[in-house]
This record gives C-alpha cells, structure tokens and sequence, in this order.
C-alpha cells in the first residue's frame, strides 16, 4: 500500500504542483485562455503551438521557483518610517 507524506510546511510557503499559489494561479489563467483560444480557432497548428507555450512556461516557471535568487524583487516599503527633513530647505 502506498504511503502519502504529509506536508506540514504550509504556514511557511503553500505550493500546489511545485508552484507557489499565485504561480499556480498564473498557470491556471494561462491554461484557461489557451483552452478559449482552441475552442474559438480550431486547427492543428494552433493546438500544439498553446501546448507548447503551456508547458515550456509551467517548465520557466518551476525553474524560478527553484532559483529565486534569479528574479529578486525590491521591497515596497523602506525598512523604517521617519518624520526627518531630507531636505535643508526651509518652507516656511
């Protein structure tokens, strides 16, 4: 009988099919249009042509979300918040 692990590190980062949700969620978008786009032009072409675009991005994908170091980005908010004048000029 098979034995399924658990996975307990869901707190930490909940990832679905190897992707982190938001990931996953631009996966899924990206599937669901490609299935418009075959339903409304139905032609050979166009079926392996969105298979291929699907899977090579779920494979970039994947790939980022082993190497996040490869896509760093900066932090909205500044680590401290302060009522200091950057500035010498006086307004008033």
């Amino acid at each position: 009988m098979k034995k399924y692990e658990v996975y307990r590190n869901i707190r930490k980062r909940a990832i679905i099919m190897g992707l982190p949700i938001s990931l996953f969620a631009l996966m899924m978008v990206s599937i669901i249009g490609s299935l418009l786009i075959i339903i409304f032009s139905f032609s050979l072409a166009i079926i392996l042509s969105v298979s291929v675009f699907n899977i090579t991005l779920y494979g970039a994908l994947t790939y980022m979300t082993r190497r996040p170091h490869l896509v760093q980005v900066q932090k909205t908010f500044p680590k401290t918040i302060s009522n200091k004048r950057l500035s010498s000029i006086y307004y008033e």
